[in-house]
C-alpha cells in the first residue's frame, strides 16, 4: 500500500468530488496516470525481478523442471495478475471510496459507517492491515533493491562481493535523503517507470517463440493442474507466486491522489501487459535453456544490455522503495489522528503541498529494519 503523500503535487488535481478523474482535462488526465505510473506501481512494478524465480525455486536443485511445471507456475502468477489485481482491486474494490479516498484505514471508515457503529472486529481488521502494511516498508526495500543488485554478478561475476556492500549504501542514501523530502526528483519517477515497464515488457515480448508452449499459462486450467498435481508443494509454491501481487493494494491505497480512472488506465494498457509479457518471456526462456533459471530477469536481455537493465531496475526499486517508505509515514499519521499510535515528531519537507511529511523515528525504524533484513538474508532469494 504506496500511499504517497510526497507525490500529491502531481495529483491535486484528482481531489474532488469525482475520484474516477472523468471531470479532469484530457491533459490533466494522462499527467495523472503518468504520475500514478511512478508512484502507484513501483511495488508490484519491480516483482518480476526475483517472483518467478523464488517460485521456481522451491523445486529441488530449481533446474530440470518439466516444461508443463514451468507453465503451471507461470499460469499461477498471470491468474494472480487477473485476479486478486485486476478483478479484486480494479474493478470492485476501487468502487468503495470514501469521499474519493482509498486505504486501509478509509476501508475500516466505509465498514464502520455501514454497520453503523465501531465493531471491534473492523477495528482490529483495519489495525491488522496497518499493522501488515508496515512489514511491507521493511521488506519490500531490501528485497527490491538487494534483487536490482544482484544483476551485477550476470554482467560480471566478479562483481558478487559488491552487491551486498553497494545494497547497503543504496539503502543508507535513500532513508538519509527523507528528511529534504523528494518533491524535486518526483516528476521523474513516472518517466523512468514508464521505460522499465517498455523494457521489461519487450525484453519478454521476444523470447516468447523460444517456446510457444508458454502461451498455455494463459489458460487456468494449467495453474490449477500444477496445484492438484503437486500437493504441498504445490501451495508452498503458491506462497512465493503472490509475490507478483505485492503492492497491488497500492491501487486502492492511492485512489484519493490520482483519482480512480487514471490509475486503472494505467494498469490496463500498459503496467499489466508489460508483467504478463515478462513473465510470459521468463517462462519462455527457462524453458528453453534451464540455466536461466539462476536469474531469468537479467537472462532476457543480451549481454551488452544487462548492465543498462541493472541501472534501470535499481532505479526503479529505488522508486518503489521510495513509495512504500512515504507510505508508511502517511499511515502513520493516520493513526496517530485516529488515536490508534501516541503522537511522535512529524517534519513537513514542503512549504506547498501540506501531505509530504517526515516522521525520523518511524524513518529510523524502517532503516534498522530494512538493513537487518539485508544482513540476515544476504541475497533476495533468502529473503
Amino acid at each position: 500500500m504506496s500511499n504517497d503523500s510526497s507525490h500529491a503535487a502531481l495529483a491535486n488535481v484528482a481531489h474532488g468530488p469525482d475520484a474516477g478523474g472523468a471531470a479532469h482535462s484530457s491533459g490533466n488526465f494522462w499527467i495523472l496516470a503518468l504520475g500514478s505510473v511512478g508512484v502507484v506501481f513501483g511495488d508490484i512494478g519491480t516483482s518480476p525481478l526475483y517472483a518467478l524465480q523464488t517460485a521456481l525455486r522451491h523445486f529441488e536443485g530449481g533446474d530440470g523442471l518439466a516444461a508443463s511445471e514451468i507453465v503451471g507456475v507461470v499460469s499461477l502468477i498471470m491468474w494472480a495478475l487477473l485476479v486478486v489485481v485486476t478483478a479484486k482491486y480494479v474493478l470492485f474494490l476501487m468502487q468503495a471510496d470514501n469521499k474519493g479516498e482509498g486505504g486501509i484505514l478509509s476501508l475500516k471508515a466505509l465498514a464502520q459507517s455501514a454497520l453503523g457503529k465501531r465493531t471491534v472486529v473492523v477495528f482490529l481488521l483495519g489495525v491488522a492491515g496497518s499493522a501488515l502494511f508496515s512489514g511491507d516498508a521493511i521488506i519490500t526495500p531490501a528485497i527490491s533493491v538487494l534483487s536490482a543488485l544482484e544483476g551485477l554478478k550476470q554482467v560480471n561475476a566478479d562483481l558478487a562481493p559488491f552487491v551486498l556492500p553497494a545494497t547497503m549504501i543504496i539503502l543508507i542514501l535513500l532513508f538519509t535523503a527523507q528528511r529534504r523530502g523528494t518533491g524535486g526528483v518526483a516528476a521523474f519517477f513516472g518517466p523512468i517507470m514508464v521505460l522499465f515497464f517498455l523494457a521489461t515488457g519487450a525484453l519478454g515480448a521476444i523470447h516468447i517463440p523460444q517456446a510457444w508452449m508458454i502461451l498455455a499459462a494463459l489458460s487456468p486450467e494449467r495453474g490449477m493442474t500444477f496445484l492438484f498435481h503437486h500437493g504441498a508443494i504445490g501451495f508452498i509454491v503458491l506462497g512465493s507466486v503472490f509475490l507478483a501481487v505485492t503492492g497491488g493494494e497500492a491501487l486502492y491505497a492511492d485512489m484519493g491522489h490520482f483519482g480512480r480512472k487514471p490509475i486503472q488506465v494505467a494498469w490496463l494498457f500498459l503496467v499489466l501487459p508489460a508483467l504478463m509479457l515478462n513473465y510470459l518471456g521468463q517462462g519462455a526462456l527457462i524453458i528453453a535453456n534451464p540455466q536461466a533459471i539462476e536469474n531469468p530477469f537479467y537472462w532476457l536481455a543480451p549481454g551488452p544490455l544487462r548492465l543498462p537493465l541493472v541501472l534501470l531496475a535499481t532505479a526503479a526499486t529505488v522508486i518503489a522503495s521510495q513509495a512504500v517508505i512515504t507510505g508508511a509515514f502517511s499511515l502513520t499519521r493516520q493513526a496517530i489522528q485516529l488515536g490508534l499510535l501516541p503522537r511522535l515528531e512529524i517534519v513537513h519537507t514542503s512549504d506547498m503541498q501540506e501531505g509530504q511529511i517526515f516522521i525520523p523515528r518511524v524513518n529510523r525504524i524502517l532503516l534498522l529494519g530494512v538493513l537487518a533484513l539485508v544482513l540476515l538474508f544476504r541475497s533476495s532469494d533468502a529473503l
